[in-house]
């Protein structure tokens, strides 16, 4: 028998959410780093983040309280930004 994780997130438990979130994640999947996850992806759309230049305004922790955003994301965007010379917010 497996056991399944219980989650409260609706994406997981609406495919019409979820359709509609991986959606809005396209749009902003050409304009962030490569190799963020879906998850991130549909996070960081969801909060209205398109462009690599919105993250210089936010810490890590608030990255972090998006729910679909872990360690490999903020992994990923500090490289981005170090690469044009920019951070996240200490």
């Amino acid at each position: 028998m497996t056991v399944r994780k219980q989650t409260f997130c609706p994406l997981t438990t609406s495919p019409q959410k979820r359709q509609a979130a991986n959606q809005l994640a396209a749009t902003v999947k050409h304009s962030l780093p490569a190799g963020l996850s879906q998850p991130a992806l549909r996070a960081f759309a969801a909060a209205g983040y398109s462009s690599l230049d919105q993250f210089t305004k936010l810490t890590e922790a608030e990255l972090l309280q998006l729910h679909g955003v872990g360690p490999k994301a903020i992994r990923i965007l500090r490289a981005a930004l170090a690469e044009q010379g920019k951070s996240l917010l200490s």
